[in-house]
């Protein structure tokens, strides 16, 4: 059991404060939109759906929203997105993966990588910082959930790997196509969970000083900004005095 990173606790909490919450429903609804016309249309009978609209109450979207969003994957209206992953370097070689969703590929790749070039990174190839990460799912718990030796087993009953325990929380990592199990067997162990997705973990996390942790979080703020980025993962953390005067 280790401490989750404190840094993503800092970045969750800022979103929470700062994200539009018209652009951050937009991209929720668009990814239950996707969802539902990939599969079937009851989240119950659809995994990936179920997560979607998991996250969006998670943020609370009004029901009707959702709802819409479901209705609009069955209409001919729908526009035809492309799932996309980019890979690449912010300052000091850090890696950074973007995940989007666009019905315009040449006009994400061309902002994306104007993000990375404004920030002083570069864009890389598809693989090029992804063997860096392990793609995995994570169902987060709040810390009334129980204390970790609890949640620890309580995951491995439910055939997670591993879990993560601080005083924000608990994270419990399984493999990528075990997420809808894990949640569902943990739910019935711990009460809902916060969150339940797919993520791109790190194999290992590099510290950064102040000047460093500015520049990578003003490209990450500009690739999160974008309409067609869904999410964005790095392998960076901050150290508490860094992160103090941020």
């Amino acid at each position: 059991m280790a401490g989750h990173s404190k840094w993503a606790n800092i970045q969750h909490r800022k979103g929470k404060q700062d994200a539009a919450r018209s652009k951050m429903f937009s991209k929720l609804a668009k990814e239950i939109t996707v969802s539902a016309k990939m599969g079937d249309p009851d989240p119950e009978k659809n995994p990936r759906l179920r997560l979607a609209v998991k996250a969006a109450k998670a943020q609370s979207m009004p029901k009707d929203v959702i709802e819409r969003a479901i209705k609009k994957s069955m209409g001919g209206d729908a526009a035809d997105y492309t799932e996309i992953r980019y890979e690449g370097y912010g300052v000091n070689g850090i890696a950074i993966i973007v995940e989007a969703m666009t019905d315009n590929l040449n006009r994400t790749a061309s902002n994306v990588r104007s993000y990375f070039t404004k920030c002083g990174g570069n864009l890389g190839q598809t693989g090029s910082v992804s063997h860096s990460f392990d793609r995995v799912g994570e169902v987060s718990f709040k810390p009334e959930a129980g204390d970790g030796d609890t949640v620890m087993m309580a995951a491995l009953d439910a055939g997670a790997n591993d879990v993560e325990s601080d005083e924000e929380g608990h994270w419990v990592y399984c493999d990528a196509d075990a997420l809808s199990d894990v949640t569902e067997a943990l739910e019935k162990a711990l009460g809902e969970s916060e969150e339940a997705k797919l993520i791109w973990k790190p194999q290992s996390r590099t510290e950064v000083d102040l000047e460093t942790a500015q520049k990578l979080m003003k490209l990450i703020d500009l690739l999160e900004e974008d309409d067609d980025v869904q999410a964005v993962t790095h392998n960076f953390d901050v150290p508490d005095e860094v992160a103090a005067a941020l």
